[in-house]
């Protein structure tokens, strides 16, 4: 175990944000300098994103020839799925929005036919703006020689970083998309906790060759190399007890569906009217977003992960997610404006919790595996609306079972 594993044990290296926080400085290591080969320093701060994960910011600075260079890095694993993020810039502030951009995240702007490819740019932690502005010094670097040596290509070239400084300005909407297979990547919401708008976030299931790029193997592939009747392999594998629960499927304590996939998804609503609904079981799939509509509040489906708990759990679980020391949230008034409304979001949940509001819950789950407990069963649930739907072909794309073929596989 590496020392930050072991510091991520105790609890001890990763730290929210806080420029109050004297103890919080960062370690600086003395690096060599791969631009004048001379001695600089680099300092290493690890810290964590509220509605993202851990990751290390670094930078490197050089006092014998000024050269700096500032990256992040995530600390956590490659995620179970990858990740799009399709936002509609409207408005200048949409500029001001963090990005955290990994190594191996492609960046487009469809309007300017313009593409940054995956692992030609370090992982960076800035803004909209800033990727723009990195962008555009990308392109100005070789232009001096590009005008010396191929003057047509050297103009066309600077058109479009004229085109690139205008998107700065927003005279007009454009989209960005940020696709990271590891799904390390993240744009900021600064509507949190309700719903961005603007913002598109959608987890994909990897592709081989997804998994060949981030140099990982699948279930599969591993199988394929460990003997059949392993005990270990098995062992492993079984982690939770299966459980039968009355009114639905067969499921894993743990939690993870133990059933495939539904022909239908599962829309289930559920009107607070008692404190005592709060003790209602509840599983949460990793397929299941979680709606509160009097507060345009929605949880994307892989935020919490798959649970089995109650209802006062889930929502105390969405709590902890959402009102958090945030780094985006520090220095200004505008900032600070955010903090209060994510504090006043959590007195809102408090309240759910105590029986003090009148909401509704909407557990929406296109695989068909969440469950909220009738507490009437087996007679109807007047407060509680389960329906059976259609997934769309988006829906079914999220889950991957677009690229699914089942021809061929008939039992014999």
């Amino acid at each position: 175990m590496s020392v930050i594993e072991e510091e991520r044990v105790r609890g001890g290296v990763f730290k929210d944000i806080n420029p109050e926080d004297e103890d919080q400085q960062p370690t600086v290591i003395e690096s060599l300098c791969m631009n004048c080969y001379e001695n600089g320093s680099t300092r290493l701060l690890l810290t964590k994103i509220p509605f993202f994960k851990e990751i290390i910011i670094s930078s490197f600075t050089c006092p014998h020839c000024n050269w700096t260079n500032t990256e992040i890095q995530s600390a956590g694993r490659i995620q179970e799925q990858g990740v799009l993020y399709t936002l509609q810039v409207k408005t200048k502030e949409d500029m001001n929005r963090e990005v955290v951009k990994s190594d191996s995240a492609s960046t487009r702007i469809p309007q300017l036919d313009f593409e940054i490819p995956a692992f030609t740019q370090k992982g960076s932690l800035s803004t909209i703006e800033g990727l723009l502005d990195r962008a555009v010094a990308g392109l100005e670097q070789d232009q001096p020689i590009r005008k010396a040596t191929d003057p047509a290509v050297a103009e066309k070239i600077e058109k479009f970083i004229e085109r690139l400084k205008k998107l700065k300005e927003v005279e007009e909407e454009f989209t960005l998309i940020i696709d990271d297979p590891s799904g390390n990547s993240f744009i900021e919401n600064p509507s949190a906790p309700q719903k961005d708008t603007a913002l598109t976030v959608t987890h994909y299931k990897r592709m081989p060759e997804h998994n060949a790029v981030l140099g990982i193997e699948t279930e599969e592939e591993e199988d394929d190399k460990k003997p059949v009747n392993d005990l270990d392999t098995m062992r492993n594998e079984v982690l939770v007890m299966l459980e039968n629960y009355i009114h639905f499927q067969m499921i894993l304590y743990g939690v993870k569906s133990g059933g495939a996939t539904e022909e239908l998804g599962t829309r289930i609503t559920l009107h607070l009217t008692d404190p005592s609904d709060m003790s209602r079981d509840l599983l949460k799939s990793e397929t299941c977003s979680v709606l509160i509509p009097e507060l345009e509040f929605e949880l994307g489906m892989a935020a919490l992960g798959g649970k089995f708990t109650t209802l006062e759990g889930l929502l105390k679980d969405i709590k902890d997610l959402i009102v958090s020391k945030n780094p985006f949230m520090c220095g200004d008034s505008s900032t600070a404006d955010r903090a209060e409304k994510l504090e006043l979001f959590g007195q809102t949940i408090d309240k759910i919790i105590a029986g003090e509001m009148d909401v509704h819950i909407i557990l929406d789950d296109p695989a068909g595996n969440s469950y909220l407990q009738n507490v009437y069963a087996p007679d109807p649930d007047p407060e509680m609306k389960i329906e059976k739907y259609t997934r769309t072909f988006e829906q079914n794309e999220d889950l991957g079972l677009n690229d699914m073929k089942t021809e061929g596989y008939a039992e014999k």
